[in-house]
């Protein structure tokens, strides 16, 4: 079964309220964020790009990677009470405003 964000931000919500300590603070979440996406940087190098991993690093995928970075957005985003499904809506519609005729169409339209 697929799970909307709402899902997902209710079972955050449940695991982090199981602890006393609850939430991290904005500021902390955003190191912990920062933290995740340089994880996933390394990741996407590895995999990607022209680093390779050494023998001695333990062995990661990209999609955990992405999954930790998607957990502290569902963090940060019911810490600050945002709904996530708002808030994609909102940069989708910006993008398909904004960003229309932005890039080469497949359908050939430009403007």
């Amino acid at each position: 079964m697929k799970k909307s964000l709402q899902d997902m931000q209710v079972e955050v919500d449940d695991y982090i309220n199981q602890f006393k300590t609850g939430y991290f603070s904005p500021l902390g979440q955003m190191a912990r964020l920062t933290e995740e996406v340089g994880e996933l940087a390394r990741e996407i190098n590895h995999h990607h790009g022209e680093k390779l991993k050494k023998s001695s690093e333990p062995a990661k995928e990209v999609e955990e990677e992405l999954g930790d970075v998607l957990f502290v957005v569902l963090s940060m985003a019911n810490s600050l009470d945002i709904d996530m499904t708002e808030a994609f809506d909102l940069v989708m519609k910006k993008f398909n405003q904004r960003d229309k005729f932005r890039f080469e169409r497949n359908d050939g339209k430009n403007d």
